[in-house]
């Protein structure tokens, strides 16, 4: 016995009539001449035409008429030239250039709005895109009267060391082609560094006495400047001696390495060269100028890596002042421990001014610099520190 309720009905398929179309397509290309046409479209008169009108001419007399003209034609000898004549070549050399000047200028329009508008985001907020305080923007001016350089161009280096922009990336923002920012930058950054570098004061024990902060005046009244290492990465060179000269242990990577000394009260006062980052903080300072910047009776603080300085500053009557040993196995007596906490408590100044250089994205410690910016490396970092100490002041 069939279960009805799943059985299926099934019917012959079939097609509907109403799907079915036949559509009868008329080539006009092909379709026979209709001679008494008109326009009605913009006639205000109806006007019928009689075809049995014998006035009119029928479609014979056209055609033989035509032919007639094609007889005349073929009659005259004309011989095809297969170059255009000096007439068309001249109107296309016409239209081509019309053409090509109209794209500059369009082109040029958009590099002087795309100018524009860049200048003005750095002009509302210098510190932003180029390191300058807003107070201080007159210094592009000035370092443009002092070395020739055009003013946009200051603007494009000091924003490449702000920023870190690809050169690409500055062409698109000052309007120029793309082979040039990398140009104006290698040759116009040593020129800034050298406006630049008055503005790392020198230490002057007498001023450096008359702003000593209030925490430095109890106990540490003696100490001129603070000191410190800080390291910049950059890719890894093709030659071994390279990789090994500027690998670092502590960064565990090939880096650049500086030497910076500030005051009490957060002004940079010197900067050395670049060295490799293989060399010890102790090195540093041995074949560094640093030494030139003391004077006897001075006070240098430092960090515990730089206790084997201490012989070397001793022999031209300079004092370091540093945090105490620690020796394995040993723990640091309450004293030490309390002096170990304050010491770090003032060097806290150099780390503020370190933390600043790292605002500027080509002195990050990971920036992984492109070995062709190497050669300008220290001009850029003396173009910072000077920036720095037009900044406001670190000491609240």
């Amino acid at each position: 016995m069939l279960d009805k309720a799943i059985q299926v009905h099934i019917c012959k398929t079939f097609r509907s009539k109403a799907n079915q179309t036949k559509v009868n397509l008329v080539n006009q290309m092909t379709s026979p001449l209709k001679p008494y046409l008109h326009s009605v479209s913009t006639s205000p008169f109806k006007i019928k035409h009689d075809v049995n009108n014998p006035s009119r001419p029928s479609i014979n007399v056209l055609s033989k008429i035509v032919k007639q003209k094609e007889q005349s034609d073929s009659d005259t000898s004309y011989t095809p030239s297969d170059e255009p004549s000096s007439s068309i070549k001249s109107l296309h050399m016409e239209f081509t250039s019309d053409c090509s000047e109209m794209l500059e200028d369009d082109k040029r329009t958009e590099d002087l709005n795309t100018l524009e508008c860049t200048l003005k985001k750095i002009k509302k907020n210098p510190r932003s895109y180029i390191g300058i305080p807003l107070n201080c923007y007159y210094l592009v001016n000035l370092i443009s009267e002092q070395t020739g350089i055009p003013f946009n161009h200051i603007l494009l280096c000091l924003k490449k060391i702000r920023l870190n922009n690809s050169f690409r990336e500055l062409a698109d923002d000052f309007g120029i082609d793309r082979s040039y920012p990398s140009k104006i930058f290698f040759k116009n950054v040593p020129l800034i560094a050298s406006v630049m570098r008055p503005f790392i004061v020198p230490l002057d024990k007498e001023l450096i006495k008359k702003t000593l902060p209030m925490a430095f005046r109890h106990k540490y009244h003696t100490v001129s400047c603070i000191i410190d290492c800080l390291e910049i990465e950059v890719q890894k060179p093709s030659k071994a001696l390279n990789q090994a000269l500027s690998w670092s242990d502590y960064k565990k990577a090939n880096t650049i390495k500086y030497l910076i000394s500030c005051t009490p009260n957060g002004l940079i006062n010197y900067i050395s060269y670049g060295y490799g980052g293989r060399i010890t903080d102790t090195c540093i300072v041995e074949t560094s100028d640093f030494s030139k910047c003391l004077q006897p009776n001075m006070c240098v603080m430092a960090d515990r890596g730089f206790k084997h300085v201490e012989v070397y500053l001793r022999k031209m009557g300079v004092l370091l002042v540093r945090p105490p040993s620690v020796v394995s196995g040993a723990k640091l007596t309450k004293a030490e421990a309390k002096e170990t906490k304050q010491i770090a408590s003032l060097r806290i100044h150099v780390e503020r001014v370190i933390r600043r250089l790292r605002e500027f994205n080509m002195l990050k410690p990971h920036a992984c610099l492109n070995l062709s910016l190497v050669k300008v490396l220290d001009d850029v970092i003396t173009i910072a520190c000077g920036l720095i100490n037009i900044q406001d002041s670190l000491i609240k």
